[in-house]
């Protein structure tokens, strides 16, 4: 893992520092057994928090860390590279705050939102339905306007942390108008008629929670609205620009693991006299997967820092978590390939990082999604 990070401040540095010392300390030990068991560590999240990482992106006034996102993106790198589920749940947490702290009013964001990112508090971004998962603007999860605020009913499909999540931020629909007729709610985890699922069984990520989130009857007020009614579609989706970025960086932390996995089996590893790393096929196939790190870590910083400056970065985050994740993917192939037959095993991580890249490819967007997104941008600013 390369330590002599280009970062915008000597703080910055510190931090990242900081966050390897956690990391290793408390993560990576307990990462294969918490897998292997699929049970969610609540705790060591609660202690990421408690170090004042779930809110790095968020103003500092409102409880968050204040901290550029090529910062934050590269702390979700570090700790994906030890333990990819706890920096998915970071990830998916600071993607559920984003609509209050772009939308909320003044009054929802000083109520809500230092508690949702000093520490303590977890949250779930629901979207995705059963039947509608890429096709998001064809949701049926439905808000009803009544007198006292709204009743919602429905379900949401593939939530990360459910079940586990203090407050859910979802989407259901508030008129028949299409992708116009979505608004945004925040739920209370403990809300009358919020139920969930039994955990999916998935091939990877398996400590990782995901439910379906049914709403039953669940009574909000008003307030609890986020930006304007039937605005909730470009809220949507505009959160998952940043998200995209969060995968991106999930997924250069875990090939970095498979990397640096790869070639310290292939430094110990003695075939016809001399260690296999010195075999020129295996060290071209190692040079691959390292090159592909690199450029899925340029692709996502580059993107962070258009975003830091105020620009645009739709096309440049599809970009990002398309390259990424279909990098992370081949390189943790590539890893199962040059420990062999030990690779297949599960006495090595890299079987397990195999399996938990997969989901990277799919999840905050498919990747045939992020092509349209990005041949759609072609089509509208081609330059």
């Amino acid at each position: 893992m390369p330590a002599d990070r280009m970062l915008p401040t000597p703080e910055a540095g510190e931090l990242l520092a900081l966050v390897r010392d956690i990391a290793d300390a408390e993560l990576a030990p307990r990462a294969g057994a918490a897998e292997a068991a699929a049970e969610y560590p609540r705790d060591a999240v609660r202690l990421l928090g408690r170090s004042g990482l779930l809110g790095l992106p968020y103003d500092e006034d409102m409880g968050g860390g204040g901290q550029p996102y090529e910062v934050y993106l590269q702390v979700l790198e570090e700790i994906a590279a030890r333990w990819a589920t706890v920096a998915l749940s970071i990830s998916v947490h600071t993607l559920a705050c984003w609509p209050l702290d772009a939308y909320g009013t003044a009054e929802q964001r000083k109520q809500w939102l230092p508690d949702m990112v000093g520490g303590e508090l977890l949250g779930a971004y629901c979207l995705s339905e059963p039947h509608a998962g890429s096709d998001a603007a064809a949701l049926t999860t439905r808000a009803t306007r009544d007198s006292a605020g709204y009743v919602l009913d429905g379900t949401k499909a593939w939530i990360t942390h459910g079940g586990h999540a203090d407050f859910y931020t979802v989407f259901a629909r508030t008129s028949d108008d299409g992708p116009r007729g979505i608004s945004c709610f925040l739920v209370p985890g403990d809300a009358d008629g919020l139920s969930f699922g039994a955990h999916e069984k998935k091939m990877g990520m398996t400590a990782s929670p995901t439910t379906l989130v049914h709403l039953d009857g669940v009574r909000l007020p008003a307030e609890n609205r986020i930006g304007p009614e039937n605005a909730g579609f470009s809220i949507a989706l505009e959160a998952l620009d940043s998200g995209r970025l969060g995968v991106a960086a999930v997924a250069t932390g875990l090939g970095q693991a498979a990397l640096d996995a790869a070639v310290g089996y292939a430094k110990e590893r003695t075939q016809f006299g001399k260690p296999i790393v010195s075999h020129q096929g295996l060290g071209f196939l190692l040079a691959d997967m390292a090159a592909a790190v690199e450029a899925g870590r340029a692709l996502y910083l580059a993107a962070a820092r258009r975003r830091d400056a105020g620009l645009t970065y739709r096309r440049e985050a599809s970009v990002a978590k398309l390259i990424a994740t279909d990098n992370a993917m081949k390189v943790t192939t590539d890893a199962v390939q040059v420990l062999g037959g030990a690779g297949y095993t599960r006495d090595f991580p890299v079987e397990r990082y195999f399996r938990e890249a997969k989901v990277m490819q799919i999840f905050e967007g498919s990747n045939q999604i992020q092509r349209v997104v990005i041949a759609r941008d072609l089509e509208r600013h081609p330059s």
